[in-house]
C-alpha cells in the first residue's frame, strides 16, 4: 500500500549546520503519526521542510507518490498539506471568522459557509468568539483557532507542530482529546511534540528523534513501553 507520505534520506541545514540528517519515515492515510523528542532535537525543521518553508539540502519527499521536494509551499497547500506552527501564528488583528477564511481561501465559494460550520461545530467555543480579535483570545482558544484555521480547508494531511507548548495542563488535555476526536473521524496526522506521553497516548506510530536522527521507531505502544523511551521522555 502506497504512503499517503513518505520521507527519504531528508537532510536540512541551517548554514553549515545539519539540524535534520539521513530521516525517512512514512505516514499512510488514517494514521496519527508521532515524533517526539527532547527541544532543538530537529522535529519542527522536519515539518517546515514537509510544508516547503525550509530548503531540504537533501533526499526526498514523496505525497500521494509524486515527488514534491522542489514544490513552494502554496502548492503543497493546494495538494493536501496542512501545517499548524508552533507558535500558533494567527493574525491578531483579524477576528475568528477573518482568519478561519483565510484558512478556507482554496475552497470554492459555495463550500466555505459549510466548512466555517464545521469549524464551529468542532469548536463552539469559537462561534462564541467569532467576531473577536485573535489577539483577545486565550492561549488555549488561539490553539483552537489555530487547529479550525488549518481544518477549513479540508486537509489530507494535517501536520502539528508543538500544539501543547505553553499551555496549561487542563488546556493540553483538551487539545490532545480534540486531537484523537480529530483522528478519529478519518483525519491523517504528524504531531511532532515534546510531550511524549500525551502524543504516544493517542498516536498509532511513533519515531524518536535525537539531535536531528531517527533512533527509534514502531508502534506507539511499543515505544512507550520501551525502557529507552521511558527513561529519557516519560520520566520513569
Amino acid at each position: 500500500m502506497t504512503a499517503l507520505l513518505e520521507v527519504r534520506n531528508l537532510e536540512v541545514a541551517y548554514g553549515e549546520f545539519a539540524a535534520v540528517r539521513s530521516v525517512g519515515f512514512s505516514v499512510h492515510a488514517g494514521d496519527l503519526v508521532t515524533i517526539i523528542g527532547a527541544n532543538g532535537a530537529g522535529k519542527s525543521t522536519i515539518l517546515r521542510a514537509l510544508m516547503g518553508l525550509q530548503r531540504a539540502r537533501a533526499g526526498h519527499i514523496l505525497y500521494q507518490g509524486r515527488d514534491i521536494t522542489a514544490e513552494p509551499a502554496h502548492r503543497r497547500a493546494r495538494l493536501g498539506i496542512s501545517l499548524v506552527p508552533e507558535g500558533r501564528r494567527i493574525l491578531p488583528d483579524l477576528s475568528v471568522e477573518e482568519n478561519l477564511r483565510i484558512g478556507a481561501y482554496s475552497l470554492p465559494n459555495a463550500e466555505i459557509a459549510p466548512a466555517l460550520e464545521r469549524a464551529y461545530a468542532l469548536f463552539p467555543r469559537l462561534r462564541e468568539r467569532a467576531r473577536q480579535y485573535g489577539k483577545t483570545l486565550s492561549g488555549g482558544e488561539q490553539q483552537m483557532l489555530a487547529i479550525a484555521r488549518s481544518l477549513v480547508g479540508k486537509p489530507q494531511l494535517l501536520l502539528l507542530d508543538e500544539v501543547s507548548l505553553g499551555l496549561m495542563p487542563k488546556l493540553v488535555e483538551q487539545t490532545f482529546d480534540t486531537i484523537r476526536a480529530l483522528h478519529q473521524d478519518g483525519a491523517t496526522i504528524l504531531l511532532v511534540e515534546q510531550n511524549a506521553r500525551q502524543a504516544l497516548a493517542v498516536a498509532t506510530h511513533g519515531y524518536v528523534l535525537e539531535t536531528g536522527s531517527i533512533t527509534l521507531s514502531g508502534s506507539a505502544v511499543e515505544l512507550a513501553a520501551d525502557p529507552k523511551v521511558q527513561q529519557a521522555y516519560l520520566g520513569a
